[in-house]
């Protein structure tokens, strides 16, 4: 090399240098997250629960909600073949509408 090119060469080198060095250092954030944000909480612990085992010899505890007593058969017909005529059904559907209704409601 020419000893002209030395002083120019080295700066060259020099920040060539510095910029590659300084690229190495950059961690970009993860998407959608900060630079500025706290760190992320751990999560929390699990907690594992052992289900109690049923024993042989004792019978089992049953908590039954009562339920309330079942409207009348004739009653149910008389709510079901109103609830057809308000959705404008005629005699014939209405009347076949009030027998699955009453069924099963």
């Amino acid at each position: 090399m020419k000893r002209w090119m030395m002083p120019l060469v080295v700066p060259i080198l020099l920040l060539a240098a510095v910029e590659v060095a300084g690229a190495q250092q950059f961690y970009p954030p993860a998407p959608g997250a900060s630079r500025f944000a706290p760190p992320i909480p751990k999560p929390p612990e699990l907690k594992i629960t052992i289900p109690v085992v049923p024993k042989m010899d004792e019978l089992p505890n049953r908590n039954y909600v009562p339920r309330s007593p079942r409207p009348s058969f004739g009653e149910r017909v008389s709510r079901c073949l109103d609830a057809g005529a308000a959705a404008g059904l005629g005699p014939n559907a209405r009347a076949e509408f009030s027998r699955g209704c009453a069924l099963r409601d």
